[in-house]
């Protein structure tokens, strides 16, 4: 991906009417521009329409584009995802109400949510790692695949008791390890 620095340089060689600078911004930020274009408007065919109208407005607009020191995704980002809520808004009937704009709030976890939880994967995955490798492949297999307990004992050739023995204690363990 392209730096904050080059990308600010393109924006700059576009407000003056530069034909392969435009080509070069579209080549480094067209891949995220349409993701955010498809998560708004959830139609693959509207975001390729939108995507086409966020550059042309790009094209016209750069000299607008003012270096603030924040960065230069935030002002094209902007710039898709609020032409894309434009052509939603556009695209609904007159009778829109109040509750049609509850699905233009974003959905997804945000960036402390999404830190927390990658904390959170890497703790669970030390704990597995203290497992024997044959017990925390049953464990996985049981609780995050759906394996039954008959099907682990034939699996790791072992007595079904034995096999639920493994699990519980399994599991015990990784509770312990993730209490600490």
């Amino acid at each position: 991906m392209a730096s904050r620095n080059d990308i600010e340089e393109l924006i700059a060689k576009v407000a003056l009417g530069d034909r392969t600078a435009f080509a070069a911004l579209y080549d480094a930020t067209s891949g995220k521009l349409f993701a955010v274009c498809l998560r708004v408007l959830k139609n693959r065919s509207e975001a390729e329409d939108a995507l086409q109208d966020v550059y042309l407005r790009v094209w016209h607009k750069a000299d607008r584009y003012a270096v603030t020191g924040h960065s230069p995704m935030t002002w094209l980002i902007t710039v898709a995802r609020n032409l894309s809520i434009d052509r939603l808004r556009a695209k609904r009937s007159c009778e829109t109400d109040l509750d049609d704009a509850g699905e233009l709030v974003e959905k997804r976890p945000g960036p402390e949510d999404v830190s927390i939880a990658a904390s959170e994967q890497r703790r669970i995955s030390a704990c597995f790692e203290e497992l024997p490798p044959d017990r925390a492949a049953a464990v996985r297999a049981a609780y995050l695949d759906g394996a039954t307990y008959q099907h682990l004992a034939k699996r790791f050739d072992v007595p079904l008791n034995t096999m639920r023995t493994w699990l519980r204690r399994s599991l015990m363990a990784l509770k312990e390890c993730l209490s600490r």
